[in-house]
């Protein structure tokens, strides 16, 4: 049980060092990467993957919208 404790801790922490703009997209991701690494006996590595794939995610969405909001409108 203290594992686990402390591992969550751990987890915050570094998230709360990333600050929140790094976060965007990483912490959703974590969370389902986190269950479904639980799953399957990984937990920690799901959620770090889920993280990496989030922030991913929402990068491309940003750009996207960046793209879309950059061109003009035509009639």
């Amino acid at each position: 049980m203290s594992r686990i404790v402390l591992r969550a801790a751990l987890i915050l922490a570094a998230v709360a060092l990333a600050g929140a703009a790094e976060a965007k997209g990483c912490l959703k991701g974590a969370v389902v990467g986190g269950i479904a690494g639980h799953a399957v006996g990984h937990g920690i590595a799901g959620a770090a993957a889920g993280c990496a794939i989030g922030r991913h995610e929402a990068n491309k969405s940003d750009k996207a919208k960046s793209q879309n909001d950059a061109q003009p409108m035509s009639r």
